[in-house]
């Protein structure tokens, strides 16, 4: 696949005509509150999956709704003090399958959350968690779940759960609160910055080919699912064009960066056809924080960096915490 996209020098100057909703800020302000209110203490149980390293727990926390949220804290068995918390989610269609695939950060020395995606879990990683909530008529796939109405859009409860995440990991007694990193690859991306700009605790971020940015571009631009899911949904609907942007608007990535102060490692890559680069260029160019880097990989598609971003990562959250 050849660079579709802008040119670097554009890349680099690019910024979204994504708006901003007059009432952002109320609206997540009021579904976290609610969704607090709703909250049962988390609970974690210690499970023998045979790795003698690390410690791992099986985690059931309240997302939004008070819905039942799983996913997997593991701790390396050898630590003298509080440790800090990476909080990491899945891409489109995983779930947090098993304990063994996330042991890069417990044996760099952090403590991990892995939060199970509600619904999702059974394209290319088991989940064990339930979405009780319906919508109205939709396309196959996450994108277009509730969509008409920001109140029933599918991303406002996984946004809200991953909020409960972080407040989950940073009440455990093994972690600082005061050290919370969020980490995810494409969808895990997306939520990553979701989590940055509305949980002021998360002092890192590190969104990789980050997904769910600069919907306005994006849907009518990208060649490969999951966003033409929602091009596909208004090609028969032509009469809920309006509705639709006006719901994607408060889930937009880039409004999330420009509301986060936390510390950000980006990846790109200039040959992704699932999340374009001139999507992520255009949350990395909005995002507030002053701390921030985006990792170029010219020849790369969505698999971006790999094993290079993951060892850069781990490098540059070791600098700041």
């Amino acid at each position: 696949m050849p660079q579709y996209d802008m040119s670097l020098a554009q890349l680099r100057e690019y910024r979204s005509t994504a708006t901003l909703p007059h009432d952002f800020d109320d609206f997540w302000n009021v579904t976290l509150a609610e969704a607090r209110t709703l909250a049962m203490p988390a609970r974690f149980e210690l499970v023998d999956v045979g790795l003698r390293l690390v410690e791992v727990y099986d985690v059931t926390f309240s997302g939004f709704g008070g819905h039942p949220i799983r996913g997997w804290f593991i701790l390396p068995r050898r630590r003298d003090a509080e440790l800090a918390c990476v909080v990491k989610f899945i891409g489109y269609g995983g779930g947090r399958g098993f304990p063994h695939e996330h042991l890069m950060w417990p044996t760099a020395g952090y403590a991990l959350l892995v939060m199970d995606t509600r619904g999702q879990g059974s394209s290319w990683s088991k989940g064990d968690t339930p979405d009780p909530v319906g919508s109205d008529p939709a396309l196959p796939g996450f994108m277009t779940r509730g969509i008409l109405d920001p109140e029933t859009y599918y991303y406002r409860r996984v946004f809200t759960d991953a909020v409960r995440a972080i407040e989950t990991a940073a009440q455990h007694p093994a972690v600082d609160p005061g050290r919370i990193a969020v980490v995810g690859g494409s969808q895990g991306g997306g939520i990553s910055l979701a989590a940055a700009g509305l949980d002021r605790r998360v002092r890192a971020a590190m969104p990789d080919v980050p997904f769910l940015c600069d919907f306005p571009r994006a849907v009518t631009f990208t060649p490969r699912d999951p966003f033409p899911e929602i091009s596909r949904f208004l090609a028969v609907h032509r009469d809920k064009v309006e509705r639709v942007f006006r719901t994607l608007a408060y889930f937009d990535g880039v409004n999330f960066a420009a509301r986060s102060s936390a510390a950000a490692l980006f990846s790109v890559g200039l040959m992704d056809t699932i999340c374009p680069p001139s999507t992520v260029f255009a949350a990395f160019n909005a995002f507030a924080g002053a701390d921030k880097t985006l990792n170029e990989y010219g020849f790369n598609d969505h698999e971006g960096g790999g094993a290079f971003q993951e060892r850069a990562q781990v490098d540059w959250l070791g600098e700041r915490f």
